[in-house]
């Protein structure tokens, strides 16, 4: 006859399971009922980070440096306090955390040789120099880490060793390299080899450089491994969040704002059950969809969350300010954010330059930004950035009045962004392609792509798009007695305040059938935005 499982193996077996709550309880039990191991505290330490617990895993976590110091265990106990700086700075707790880096470091001065521990505390180090603009010390501290990973075959180790060097690479503008090599530390994540704190880390440091370098297909691809790795984990609050950013940021690309904009609340729900790293992504993206759709408010107040992160919430706030007509703050805030970015940073940026610069009338300014944009870039290069080169290419050459270049850019821009199954930029490059026919004397030509244009901007709710179409075909106010009953109906509600999804639920209509009922009535009254229907309906008694 067996005896039966105490709680510290069923503690044991529920993380081997993935069944981090009933872990953290069985580990718990153990603990009250006669202490854990250290090792074993350590686990629990991992497990109440990954429930979002993070005092309680600080608490766990500083225990278990304590009883390895205890048993003359330096490396493990060196091991926990480098863990703890990376957590405590990662909570804003830099005073803390630069106690215990201390710690570390005299710990490690008491060694005979190098260990692993030594690798782990290289990592927080090079992360700030990455954040600091230095990829080249980060490059160097993380090669270090690595070797070290290597060298004493500590999976975790090796792993974060490898992430780092890839990421280095990626803001070096070594671009292709770095993501070989994020790639090889994927196979390792995938394969089970790393615990899961570190994968986590790595899953969404990987989309973040996907996202940095443009790479669309890369960025699919680990998105959906990241939401498989979170759903076979239903329990997990950290890195949740930031897998839900991630997928807003992609659903946006694709024209699901509305579904976007749920994804981006949800990621900011995560984050109140201690998902903080999901803060600026949830936010960003919330604010990039109100803009997009004309919420200019709500917009400001989401960058403004963002921003409390400490990272700034470029491009999309200099959009924003563009659309506010605060256009010498939009061009102020752009230079400021190209003047530190680090060169894959600098690239993602310099699309909205060239937008904002023109806008500006600084054309010769515009004109050197598209060809920063354009100029590493061949054939093979990744589609995303081809359709962004195109893209401004397109847009600086009718602002130098060179319409056959235009259309054509527009165009060769227009095909890439239809294939990427981005409809929001496509629809961008038709409004280019009509201005190029116009120029050139076109004008059926020209009202075809503005229609075509504006068809698309009403089907995804982008009112402010839909506006300036207007503006180009040279739309004139009718009156409200030109307004069909149900756009009244819409139009009273707009003014209400509601979103195209409460008047969709208020009326049983489809969100595409108000967006587009929108786009009639701003065609209707000649009117540039939802705010400024809004005045119109007061104005003329469509509001009681």
């Amino acid at each position: 006859m067996t005896a039966p499982d105490t709680d510290l193996d069923l503690g044991r077996s529920a993380f081997h399971e993935r069944r981090w709550s009933d872990a953290l309880d069985c580990l718990a039990r153990a603990d009250s009922e006669g202490g854990l191991p250290p090792q074993d505290i350590e686990l629990a330490a991992s497990v109440a980070m990954l429930l979002g617990l993070n005092a309680r895993s600080i608490e766990y976590l500083s225990r278990a440096h304590d009883e390895f110091l205890t048993m003359g265990d330096t490396d493990s106990a060196a091991r926990c306090a480098a863990w703890l700086v990376m957590f405590l700075v990662d909570m804003g707790e830099h005073a803390l955390g630069n106690g215990w880096l201390s710690r570390a470091k005299h710990l490690l001065e008491g060694m005979d040789g190098p260990c692993a521990a030594e690798g782990y505390l290289l990592i927080p180090a090079a992360l700030g120099s990455l954040r600091a603009g230095n990829p080249g010390a980060g490059h160097e501290m993380f090669s270090r880490a690595l070797a070290l990973g290597l060298s004493f075959h500590d999976n975790d180790l090796k792993a974060l060793g490898q992430l780092g060097v890839g990421t280095s690479r990626v803001s070096l503008g070594r671009m292709e390299e770095g993501l070989l090599f994020l790639d090889e530390v994927m196979v390792s994540v995938t394969a089970g080899e790393v615990s899961p704190i570190p994968s986590g880390i790595i899953y969404c440091a990987v989309l973040g450089s996907c996202r940095v370098s443009h790479d669309v297909r890369r960025a699919h691809e680990w998105t959906s491994a990241l939401e498989r790795w979170c759903g076979e984990r239903p329990d997990m609050v950290m890195f949740s969040g930031q897998c839900q950013a991630y997928r807003a940021e992609l659903l946006i690309l694709h024209g699901a704002w509305d579904e976007a904009l749920s994804v981006a609340r949800a990621a900011e729900g995560r984050v109140r059950k201690g998902d903080p790293d999901a803060t600026f992504g949830s936010w960003y993206q919330q604010g990039e969809v109100l803009r997009l759709q004309g919420f200019l408010d709500e917009a400001a107040r989401a960058y403004a969350t963002a921003a409390e992160t400490g990272f700034e919430p470029v491009p999309g706030i200099a959009f924003l300010q563009l659309a506010q007509h605060k256009e010498p703050q939009a061009q102020a805030t752009m230079r400021r954010a190209l003047a530190g970015a680090d060169t894959a940073n600098r690239r993602r940026l310099l699309p909205a330059a060239v937008e904002i610069e023109l806008a500006l009338g600084d054309v010769a300014a515009a004109r050197a930004a598209s060809e920063e944009l354009s100029k590493p870039l061949v054939g093979e290069s990744r589609p995303l950035e081809l359709a962004l080169a195109s893209h401004a290419a397109a847009q600086v050459a009718l602002a130098e009045d060179d319409a056959t270049a235009g259309l054509r850019e527009s165009r060769k821009a227009w095909r890439l962004w239809y294939s990427l199954e981005a409809p929001y930029q496509a629809a961008c490059c038709r409004v280019l392609a009509g201005r190029a026919c116009a120029m050139l004397g076109d004008a059926d030509s020209a009202a075809m792509e503005f229609e075509a244009a504006k068809a698309e901007f009403a089907d995804l709710g982008a009112t402010p798009a839909v506006a300036q179409v207007l503006e180009l075909a040279g739309g004139k106010p009718k009156g409200p007695s030109s307004l069909t009953g149900r756009e009244v109906e819409v139009l009273r509600l707009v003014a209400g305040g509601h979103s195209n999804r409460t008047i969709a639920r208020e009326l049983y209509l489809s969100e595409k059938t108000v967006a587009r009922h929108m786009s009639n009535i701003l065609s209707k009254l000649a009117v540039p935005s939802r705010a400024a229907a809004t005045s119109y309906a007061f104005e003329h008694g469509l509001i009681h």
